[in-house]
């Protein structure tokens, strides 16, 4: 069965944007940024591709892109109607109407996602935000956090919802000179002894 991984990066804080949607702090490039291009090339917005040398670099693992609106609409403002156009890409929103063919726009997350985890295919990118995140906690089967050492203070968290404790467990991590880290985290499943 596909999975819905949550991919993202985030600060030391855990924000994965500061409190007016900038994003611009996380820095690009060095050995990380290397190790994420050859990855999960998968992961660059469509415009980016050709300048970044990979625009014929084949997904490694994501076929299908699922983001909110907030998560949409920087592309948007740029003109990039369709940012992931190298994947099937939904945008989660009450009031969007998808200015492109190739974007599907949803209300209800996780019919979407329990629909998508029933098809063939790659697994699913959860790009982001923390709202869309937190609505899908209970969907989401691993996390792989690129936390960089940055403290922001306040702004968007990884999930922006309700107290909800959900465990993950540390598969993987990798840490780069310059501070980065990036966990895989796998969600865990309650036993039948933890639901008795």
């Amino acid at each position: 069965m596909r999975k819905l991984t949550y991919y993202i990066a985030a600060t030391l804080d855990g924000y994965i944007a500061g409190p007016d949607d900038q994003y611009d702090f996380f820095p690009v490039g060095g050995e990380g940024f290397a190790a994420i291009l050859a990855d999960s090339p998968e992961t660059m917005p469509t415009p980016a591709r050709e300048p970044l040398g990979i625009a014929d670099r084949a997904a490694q693992r994501f076929d299908t892109v699922i983001m909110g609106r907030a998560t949409y609409d920087p592309g948007l403002k740029l003109g990039w109607t369709s940012p992931y156009a190298h994947l099937k890409q939904y945008v989660v929103s009450r009031t969007l109407i998808s200015p492109d063919p190739a974007v599907t726009v949803v209300d209800d997350p996780v019919a979407l996602v329990r629909k998508l985890k029933e098809q063939d295919g790659m697994d699913i990118w959860l790009c982001g935000g923390g709202k869309l995140a937190a609505a899908l906690r209970d969907e989401i089967d691993e996390l792989i956090i690129k936390r960089h050492p940055i403290v922001i203070g306040s702004g968007i968290p990884l999930f922006d919802g309700p107290f909800t404790p959900t465990n993950f467990a540390p598969a993987t991590t990798r840490t780069f000179d310059s501070g980065l880290t990036i966990t895989t985290f796998s969600k865990v499943r309650p036993s039948a002894d933890d639901r008795s």
